[in-house]
């Protein structure tokens, strides 16, 4: 039987991610992931792009993930939010020198430089492709028997599987959920205006329209919120009619645009773990909360989880306890328990505050978002935690190793 400090189920963008910033710190580590590695990095295996938080990324570079996504990103200077394209704006402008609020992505990006900062991380092991067709945990450890007959064994389990978290699931963990009756179609356009380094987040009663910056400066992805009834229609249209309706949510101020991706679509929901620690059990990103996109936070949200954990149990191990000690597993959970749900709460609320429809809601939006910006205090609240600065930060997310 091979043995671990940690074993972490999951090796999705979160859960390698865990897997790498631990065993930098000298934890041995293993992760389980039922995934074709190779699958994984395949162009058309997922569309989707993330919004990197400038406190993740100094996470990123402090655990040699952000030197392999040099050049590849593009930086988030200005983020402008509207009720539809009424005045009244929100706008957020980076000041000079204080560096972008986070950076752009493509997924396949961030997986590429996960799996190459994998393979060159002593003390990680990785079982992939592989599942776990036993688990037994109790106060004594984690004991796992894999698909091949292999049987590996650590203090502590880390669930990372995701929204349908098997891990969360079987341990009995309660978990508050309900489902939007929205549909976010995902694709990336070209346009003829560049966009500045500009995220948009125009809200509209069906939904928020988001134009979110990638490199070169001439292309944006899109995340186009819309009703789920109305969903299958938007994506049965020909690519000239999608367009037509998408500059209408634009007003063209980009100019003429060009699809240069397949569309796809993803449905919406909310749920957030009672509970995120358990008997030498800990769950992280997806698997322990999981939001709308309006805000770009989800993945960001469980990096923070990540950055969290690891300081956790590498504090804990230096002073001789071992990583799946309840002293340890409840500090984590009270770390997290805050800002995950204040996270979550805050994004439902946005989503359903800018559902509402009529001229008097809208009149209240406005007013809301022109009092945001004359108010600078208030502002710089907002932009700190777009940068996912604010806080008691782990030492990974001020770019320090633990």
């Amino acid at each position: 039987m091979q043995r671990f400090d940690v074993i972490i189920s999951g090796g999705g963008l979160v859960g390698l991610t865990l897997g790498i910033a631990l065993s930098r710190h000298g934890v041995q580590t293993a992760v389980i992931d039922p995934a074709d590695a190779d699958a994984a990095i395949a162009p058309g295996f997922d569309g989707r792009i993330s919004a990197i938080a400038s406190a993740t990324w100094n996470m990123l570079s402090a655990i040699g993930v952000g030197e392999r996504l040099a050049g590849k990103g593009c930086p988030i200077e200005r983020i402008w939010v509207s009720d539809g394209l009424k005045p009244g704006a929100l706008d957020f402008v980076t000041p000079d020198g204080d560096g972008a609020m986070g950076t752009m992505f493509e997924n396949r990006d961030i997986r590429i430089a996960l799996r190459d900062a994998a393979a060159h991380a002593d003390g990680l092991t990785l079982f992939q492709p592989e599942r776990a067709t036993s688990v037994d945990r109790d106060a004594d450890g984690v004991r796992i028997t894999l698909g091949d007959g292999q049987q590996i064994a650590a203090a502590l389990l880390v669930g990372a599987e995701g929204r349908n978290s098997p891990t969360r699931d079987a341990a009995g963990m309660r978990v508050a959920r309900w489902s939007y009756p929205h549909v976010g179609m995902v694709t990336a356009i070209e346009h003829d205006v560049p966009h500045a380094n500009t995220a948009y987040e125009i809200f509209y009663p069906g939904g928020p329209f988001a134009l979110l910056p990638m490199q070169p400066g001439n292309r944006s992805a899109i995340v186009w919120t819309v009703p789920a009834k109305q969903a299958p229609a938007m994506l049965k249209l020909s690519e000239r009619a999608w367009l037509a309706e998408a500059q209408k949510r634009m007003g063209g101020f980009l100019g003429d645009i060009r699809i240069i991706s397949p569309r796809s679509s993803y449905p919406l929901g909310f749920h957030h773990a009672a509970t995120i620690a358990g008997t030498r059990l800990a769950l992280v990103g997806d698997a322990a909360h999981g939001i709308h996109p309006i805000a770009g936070q989800g993945l960001n949200l469980g990096l923070r989880d990540v950055a969290a954990l690891t300081q956790v149990l590498v504090e804990g191990m230096r002073l001789g306890l071992d990583p799946g000690d309840a002293q340890l597993l409840a500090r984590y959970q009270k770390w997290r328990s805050l800002d995950s749900l204040s996270v979550a709460v805050a994004t439902d609320v946005l989503v359903r505050l800018f559902d509402l429809q009529g001229r008097v809601p809208s009149a209240i939006r406005r007013f809301g978002l022109g009092a945001v910006q004359r108010m600078t205090p208030l502002k710089n609240r907002f932009m700190a935690e777009a940068r996912g600065e604010s806080g008691a930060l782990p030492k990974l997310l001020m770019g320090e190793a633990v």
